[in-house]
């Protein structure tokens, strides 16, 4: 059916689609002079990426990888404290600077307060994941912005909303506003979990005290590379179409079913980037190997569908991959 429009809003129709276009041409401008980059599998959704200066983390969470057999007989079963293990973390964490986290979860939060402590690494999050870090000693202090900005600036904390786009020394960050997983048949938000960790939090925290709190994408620009990072299996379309990474942390779970077309509209938002990583698929000792696999294999047969001259890579754990 034609749309009947008066010739007079023609000019302010074009203007605006002219713009459009130009908003959507910056976020995917290319940059010159790409240099090698290494990504590394934490497991989960967790990653490092580090361009031989800045190491920055994403989710770690290599406490998955505890050992069995040595939980403390004392934790109660109905919401266990939630205990970092430092011998997984310092076995496989020797460097970080930045910590991204998408969201409060246990699994994506649990390891970053620890690891900021150890490695000096600043942690960038929502208000309810930095709750989480407070309670561990994390940025505890709070100082007026016109009072001591060097005391500001030491503080290991960056909070933020989504929509931000920060520009650090050598990379930048574009924190970006999203949905997490629909779990439990689409009843996700039926009561199932906290809207957000409150403060005032002190460690030990259980289970419990890990709440989504609100979860992010990240379009992470480093050595002439655009990485786009997921944590979850789910985005919001808007958020996310137009941006063109070289590299994207796609969330693979079987969860993803619950959302329409899940992969090939993502393919088509990004602009079918060159190279894939899966990530937040492994379900480490909650799954049989075999299941996760069998998903993992499925979520891939979608992308080359969608996209199929896109590079779909599965590292193994803790083994570095570099990209030019």
């Amino acid at each position: 059916m034609p749309i009947h429009r008066s010739h007079a809003f023609l000019p302010a129709i074009l203007l605006g689609a002219a713009a459009l276009c130009t908003v959507v041409a910056s976020r995917a401008a290319p940059v010159d002079g790409r240099q090698p980059i290494k990504l590394t599998y934490l497991g989960n959704a967790g990653w490092q990426i580090e361009d031989g200066k800045t190491v920055i983390l994403v989710d770690p969470n290599v406490s998955q990888f505890h050992a069995q057999g040595t939980d403390n007989p004392q934790i109660s079963a109905d919401d266990p404290i939630a205990a970092p293990d430092t011998v997984q973390i310092d076995a496989h964490i020797r460097k970080a600077d930045y910590i991204l986290i998408t969201h409060g979860h246990e699994d994506h939060m649990l390891d970053a307060p620890y690891i900021s402590k150890k490695t000096g690494a600043v942690i960038i999050c929502s208000e309810s994941a930095a709750n989480i870090a407070r309670a561990y000693g994390v940025g505890e202090v709070s100082t007026p912005v016109h009072t001591d900005l060097a005391k500001i600036k030491s503080q290991k904390l960056i909070v933020v909303r989504g929509g931000e786009d920060f520009q650090f020394d050598g990379f930048s960050v574009e924190v970006i506003p999203n949905l997490h997983t629909p779990l439990f048949d689409k009843r996700y938000n039926d009561g199932y979990w906290a809207d957000a960790t409150p403060a005032g939090l002190k460690a030990p925290l259980h289970e419990s005290d890990y709440a989504e709190g609100g979860t992010f994408n990240y379009l992470l620009r480093i050595a002439g590379h655009q990485v786009f990072i997921m944590g979850s299996m789910n985005y919001i379309e808007r958020q996310v179409a137009g941006l063109r990474p070289d590299i994207a942390i796609i969330g693979a779970g079987s969860d993803r079913k619950q959302v329409y077309q899940y992969t090939a509209r993502l393919m088509q938002d990004l602009g079918y980037p060159p190279v894939v990583f899966p990530t937040h698929w492994d379900d480490y000792g909650i799954k049989p190997r075999a299941e996760a696999l069998k998903q993992l294999a499925m979520f891939t047969d979608e992308v080359h569908a969608a996209s199929p001259q896109t590079r779909v890579i599965v590292p193994d754990y803790f083994t570095a991959i570099e990209l030019k």
